[in-house]
């Protein structure tokens, strides 16, 4: 039997399996079978070299022939295969499956739970626009143009002369210049600062500001919200201390620290070894801010308060990197399902 019979052999014994092939992968099977590197057509042109020159030219020039019609067959073969549907058997019996529920992110939480807290004592919320502008930003809370505590802000400026808040207070001047005392709001909202992302700020974060605002407001009313929210938010046993600072737009003024949640106020990393952490700021809203929102300074007296929500979510939690809140990391964001 000469070569050039084996391949007319192999041409005829492949186009009958390729007509019984049950399916693709069967299909592919035999396409490697037979044309494969190490397929049978490759065996035989391998035994080429050893015919005369006229068989050599006829026995190869019919195997390439043969090679071109043995990939339209398999081409053939596989369209008309992957054109056949496959009945599925459905029981409309079986239950249903449930779509999965997403979740509040882990901020939005801890907004809402701060929130529900001062609703409780009848604040009401407000919110503000994230692109503010210089007047309500700062002039309206007593920063003058040449003010230094501009600098402290590192704002973020945009165009036509806005600029991104650097908190939510602005939504305070805003609410003042519309309604009348007696006034209680919250305003939770985005905030923005230029400032070195690390593993405790970022350049976005979230704010809840609020201000009461009536005939007789005294420290001593700003002080007993305070300690009635840190104890609901963080828990009975929880240890605080205001201690006195600085804000142009209240006078007095003053930081809450609350005992450290890692070390129980024996000092760590984290709390730089003082055993406390600053959780907001605070203090009686300055006369210049009510008389420049047309508000009677000598009849009417209020406090203001603001926290950042990252910190307080961070120490509740024990999260010890800002960045996770803003990486969106499901193995992260799932914990809090």
């Amino acid at each position: 039997m000469s070569l050039l019979d084996d391949v007319k052999y192999l041409l005829s014994e492949a186009q009958e399996n390729i007509e019984k092939a049950a399916s693709l992968d069967v299909l592919n099977e035999l396409q490697i079978k037979y044309l494969g590197r190490k397929g049978s057509l490759t065996a035989i042109l391998k035994k080429l070299k050893d015919l005369p020159v006229e068989e050599r030219k006829q026995t190869g020039a019919f195997a390439n022939q043969s090679r071109k019609q043995l990939e339209e067959f398999f081409k053939t073969a596989k369209e008309k295969y992957s054109t056949k549907r496959e009945k599925t058997f459905f029981d409309p019996t079986l239950p249903g499956t449930n779509p999965r529920v997403g979740v509040v992110h882990i901020i939005n939480q801890v907004i809402g739970d701060i929130c529900q807290i001062f609703y409780g004592m009848g604040f009401e919320i407000a919110e503000g626009p994230n692109v503010e502008t210089d007047y309500y930003n700062f002039e309206a809370l007593n920063f003058p143009p040449d003010h230094p505590a501009r600098d402290m802000q590192d704002t973020i400026f945009v165009e036509g002369g806005r600029l991104l808040r650097t908190h939510t207070t602005p939504v305070q001047a805003r609410v003042l210049e519309k309604q009348k005392p007696p006034i209680k709001i919250i305003t939770p909202g985005l905030c923005f600062r230029n400032e070195a992302i690390s593993t405790r700020s970022h350049v976005a974060f979230y704010q809840v500001d609020g201000f009461l605002v009536d005939e007789g407001v005294t420290m001593a009313d700003l002080k007993g919200a305070l300690v009635a929210f840190c104890k609901a938010f963080f828990g009975e046993d929880l240890k605080l201390k205001f201690r006195p600072s600085f804000f142009p737009f209240t006078e007095p003024s003053a930081e809450v620290d609350i005992s450290c949640f890692l070390c129980k106020g024996k000092g760590c990393q984290v709390c730089k070894y003082s055993g406390w952490l600053e959780i907001l700021g605070c203090g009686m809203i300055d006369p210049n801010v009510l008389e420049n929102v047309g508000i009677d300074s000598e009849k009417y007296t209020g406090y203001a308060f603001g926290m950042g929500v990252e910190r307080p979510a961070m120490l509740k939690y024990k999260i010890n990197d800002i960045r996770l809140f803003f990486n969106n990391d499901l193995r992260f964001l799932k914990q809090f399902e």
